[in-house]
């Protein structure tokens, strides 16, 4: 293989590694977008647990006979 052959065949090589590299780091990008907005929504449902929590929770409520009874 000659000097110029083996230049073209480094320089195919590294465009298609470029490529790639971009093409991964654009999944990493829409990943870490996925991730945000589970951990916002998973914030979310914490919060409306701990609002509805206290009031399951409560001693009146446990308690509290059935209206069967």
């Amino acid at each position: 293989m000659t000097e110029p052959d083996r230049l073209e065949t480094l320089e195919t090589k590294c465009a298609y590694l470029e490529a790639s590299v971009q093409e991964l780091s654009d999944v990493v990008y829409r990943q870490q977008q996925a991730i945000d907005r589970l951990l916002v929504g998973q914030q979310e449902l914490v919060r409306r647990l701990g609002e509805v929590a206290p009031a399951a929770a409560s001693p009146a409520a446990v308690d509290e006979r059935p209206p069967h009874y």
